[in-house]
Parts: structure tokens; C-alpha cells; sequence
């Protein structure tokens, strides 16, 4: 859904209709965060399969993903239409300007907040548990070494 919207929305734009534009900035921002939303929840199932490989039951699994993969950008989205559904737009009309024809966030300060803020934490939780994985993967490597000396011998 990201891509498609992503592909109409210059032709959307094109229209000059300020509710269809808003609704497009905000389709497009929603399923942008929900992107970096599952790619997030996929690095801590990746953590749940190689760290905590035993006695993992989380109850209703799949429901909460799909609750905090589809739920957490809806927030956030709701969040910035409650206080100003006017920082979703079209820009200025100027021909000078080259994103005159695009429905995106108009405040920076809403863009920083709601799209890099949120971009960089999911960055941060991706790259810790990376990096535990990887130090799982290698302590496991050395046990299973250390394991076949001694029956070696």
C-alpha cells in the first residue's frame, strides 16, 4: 500500500481537492510508519526464535503483532490529525516549489517528530537486538567448540 500511494500520489494531488490530499499525506505517512513498525516487530521475533529459544509462549502472538503493527503508526497518525489536520498537505502552489504536486507533511517539526524520531528509534531497537543476537549466535558458537574438544578427546 506504501508504494501504490506512494505512485498516485502526484496524480492525486493534481486535483487540488485539500480533503483528498490530506487523506493521501496520511494514508502515506500511516502505512510508512507501519513499514518501519513491522520491521521492528520482525527483529524481536527474530530475538524471541534465536535468544529466548525455550520456553517462549506468548499468548495470542499474532493478535498482539498485528495490534502493535497496525495499531502503534495509527496512533501516532491520529495523534497529528487531533491537533492539526492542516500540518497534512499540499504545500504552496508556487511552480517554483518541486513538491508542489505531492501530498506530504507540511510542518518540519511534525515530520521530525513523527517520522525521524520514530524512524531512528525502531533504527536503535533493530540494531540492540542485532547485536544480541549476534553475541547468542557466537556463545553458542564457542560452547558447541568447546563441547566437541572434549568429546574428541
Amino acid at each position: 500500500m506504501l508504494n501504490i500511494i506512494f505512485l498516485i500520489n502526484s496524480w492525486l494531488s493534481s486535483f487540488h481537492q485539500p480533503g483528498l490530499c490530506i487523506t493521501v499525506a496520511a494514508l502515506l505517512h500511516y502505512f510508512l510508519l507501519a513499514a518501519f513498525t513491522w520491521m521492528c516487530l520482525e527483529s524481536v521475533h527474530f530475538y524471541l526464535v534465536l535468544v529466548k529459544v525455550f520456553n517462549v509462549y506468548v499468548p495470542k502472538y499474532i493478535l498482539k503483532c498485528c495490534i502493535a503493527g497496525w495499531g502503534i503508526p495509527a496512533i501516532v497518525i491520529a495523534i497529528v490529525l487531533i491537533i492539526n489536520k492542516d500540518f497534512y498537505g499540499n504545500g504552496s502552489q508556487a511552480e517554483s516549489n518541486p513538491f508542489s504536486n505531492f501530498c506530504w507533511i507540511q510542518e518540519n517539526i511534525v515530520f521530525y517528530i513523527s517520522v525521524v524520531v520514530y524512524v531512528g528509534l525502531i533504527f536503535l531497537m533493530n540494531t540492540a537486538m542485532f547485536i544480541t543476537v549476534l553475541i547468542q549466535i557466537h556463545a553458542m558458537k564457542s560452547r558447541t567448540s568447546k563441547r566437541s574438544r572434549f568429546w574428541k578427546r
